[in-house]
């Protein structure tokens, strides 16, 4: 019995297992522009600012001042440090005035000049599964004070009283400001789990493989994408040995995303059958169609079958799921598939199978970014293999074709695949990054964007 349930926990634990997928490190440069952006755009200072002045219900009123009020909110200077194995450390320095009526019936004025210190844990939600930072410890440090209550008069009662107004007003006034801040951030990771459409064909879903963690240098997420046909059927990413790993030699603070060529390889499965193709009138480095009597220069047989010249009906069939490697500087695909070449004949009669080869493509790819997704160009690189499956016209060598199906390819077949690769791929919605000005890099099995901050 305990056999069966170690079996049974091990087979678990195996499908469960991370795959290669995706990684995100987040450096201070886009931690800093997303956090200011988050106080300047929520303008939360000032909205806590007026509500100091309007009563509450149940809220009890501070010992010594009637009708306060908050002006003259200082614009913030914010100072971020991140906390290994926590999340972000967060010093936000600010200043404002504090009006009323004091416990000496006069009017009074209090400026002061303060830091809101916190430590922002970052998470994955339960619920959603997204990334989230939470407030923790939230303290004010008094930086200067000034008033215009008659300190001279009586100093020890004036500086207790200041000293005990600030304590109660500001953690109460100012510390919800930096909760709703990481609301406001938090929100910009709504959609990282969405599934995103790559062509008609299906989605891709980028899921956390656990927590974020935190370094002296960044914050990593680490993602399991699910690639899934529309149907519904999950494709697996292949294992690539030693996970991929971003280089070292990015600058201090600055963000970077991983993809993995196991990634892009699950993705172009989708696309596989967008890969197949009929050719027929197609113009191929000649001004003339290509023609039976195109073929018969390589092959006698072809003459003899047909001394008048037919037009040629090509089928080009993928029948393995396309692979993308990757080493530093260059990305290969492959394809793998047949291509079957045809006499055309009357409309009415289907055409006549010449010959049928299977083949293996190499394809050079570059990438570049397009309205926030992935592109991919490719060449024909080289053809790696040709081999006769079956011929109607007789035995004839590969080797003769080589530079005609080579050609052909390049120029016939290469377009049409540029043409499916143009829906791009989905990249991670987080933080409404914007990767148009990312700097793409090729590394061993991956492809790492530099990302940039306009």
């Amino acid at each position: 019995m305990l056999r069966v349930l170690c079996l049974a926990l091990c087979g678990l634990l195996t499908h469960t297992r991370a795959e290669p997928g995706a990684l995100l490190r987040l450096g201070m440069d886009i931690m800093n522009h997303e956090v200011q952006s988050a106080m300047n755009e929520s303008h939360i200072l000032e909205k806590m600012a007026a509500e100091a002045g309007k009563k509450r219900p149940g809220a009890k009123p501070i010992k010594g001042i009637t009708d306060m009020k908050v002006k003259d909110v200082k614009l913030p200077v914010i100072t971020l440090s991140f906390t290994p194995g926590v999340g972000i450390f967060q010093c936000v320095s600010t200043g404002m005035t504090i009006t009323g009526k004091s416990f000496i019936g006069k009017n009074m004025e209090i400026t002061v000049v303060f830091n809101i210190t916190a430590t922002n844990r970052i998470l994955q939600n339960e619920e959603t599964g997204l990334p989230t930072f939470k407030s923790e410890g939230c303290e004010i440090i008094l930086v200067s004070v000034k008033t215009n209550l008659p300190s001279k008069m009586m100093p020890n009662v004036i500086n207790k009283f200041l000293d005990s107004t600030l304590h109660k007003v500001l953690p109460g006034l100012m510390c919800p400001a930096i909760d709703a801040v990481l609301v406001y951030v938090n929100r910009k990771w709504a959609n990282l789990n969405a599934p995103m459409p790559i062509g008609k064909m299906g989605t891709v879903k980028y899921i956390l493989t656990s927590g974020p963690t935190t370094t002296a240098s960044y914050i990593q997420v680490d993602f399991s994408p699910v690639v899934q046909h529309q149907k519904g059927n999950a494709i697996q990413l292949a294992g690539a040995g030693e996970a991929p790993k971003v280089p070292e030699d990015y600058v201090e603070g600055s963000s970077q995303l991983l993809l993995s060529a196991a990634l892009l390889t699950a993705e172009l499965a989708l696309l596989q059958k967008s890969f197949d193709l009929n050719i027929q009138n197609r113009r191929v480095g000649k001004p003339a169609p290509q023609t039976t009597e195109t073929l018969a220069g390589f092959i006698p047989g072809v003459a003899e079958a047909y001394p008048k010249p037919k037009p040629l009906v090509t089928h080009i069939r993928i029948n393995k799921p396309p692979k993308v490697t990757m080493k530093t500087g260059e990305s290969l695909l492959h394809l793998h598939g047949t291509l079957e070449m045809f006499a055309a004949r009357s409309r009415r009669k289907a055409p006549v199978s010449l010959f049928l080869l299977e083949a293996h493509l190499q394809l050079k790819v570059q990438y570049s970014v397009h309205e926030n997704r992935l592109q991919m160009t490719t060449s024909l690189d080289r053809l790696l293999s040709l081999s006769r499956q079956s011929s109607s016209i007789g035995a004839f060598s590969e080797k003769q074709l080589t530079g005609f199906i080579t050609d052909f390819l390049r120029k016939a077949y290469i377009p049409a695949v540029n043409d499916v690769l143009q829906v791009g791929l989905p990249l991670p919605d987080f933080l409404d990054m914007n990767y148009s000005l990312a700097e793409l890099d090729l590394v061993e099995n991956a492809l790492v964007m530099d990302l940039k901050l306009g």
